[in-house]
């Protein structure tokens, strides 16, 4: 029997750009299924301080969208333990990273815990960012 082997990545992924696009090209090579588990809106609300561009259900619907992707869970606002338990649920023996990624500690420890790998896809492209698109859309 073959087994798949699922890459795990994660994020809000409001305004898709180039490095979204960039991220999850690298993360699906990388296994033959690739899952997106999408933050909610209150996450963005409460981590990035503004208000999401397009709501959690509108982000699933264009990165179902993407041929890359192959499955988006929409989340709740978890916390720490219950990202743990997605991890244990979802099973990935990948999980997918940016460099310099904030939870990479948690992240490692997490797929330690079900024998999975963490692996660092791409740097941050310091030019593209939601945040950065929004600003010169303000200009």
């Amino acid at each position: 029997m073959t087994t798949n082997k699922k890459v795990l990545v994660g994020g809000c992924f409001d305004l898709i750009h180039f490095g979204h696009l960039q991220f999850l090209e690298k993360a699906r090579a990388l296994g033959d299924y690739l899952v997106v588990a999408l933050e909610p809106d209150e996450f963005i609300r409460k981590h990035k301080q503004r208000e999401p561009i397009h709501t959690q259900s509108q982000r699933a619907s264009i990165l179902k969208a993407l041929r890359v992707v192959d499955e988006v869970i929409e989340l709740p606002l978890l916390t720490y333990d219950k990202y743990f338990e997605l991890v244990r649920v979802v099973r990935p023996q990948l999980i997918a990273v940016t460099e310099g990624d904030p939870q990479l500690a948690n992240k490692q420890q997490q797929a330690l815990s079900i024998g999975a790998k963490v692996i660092e896809v791409t740097p941050i492209i310091k030019n593209l960012s939601t945040k950065k698109i929004i600003a010169k859309l303000g200009e």
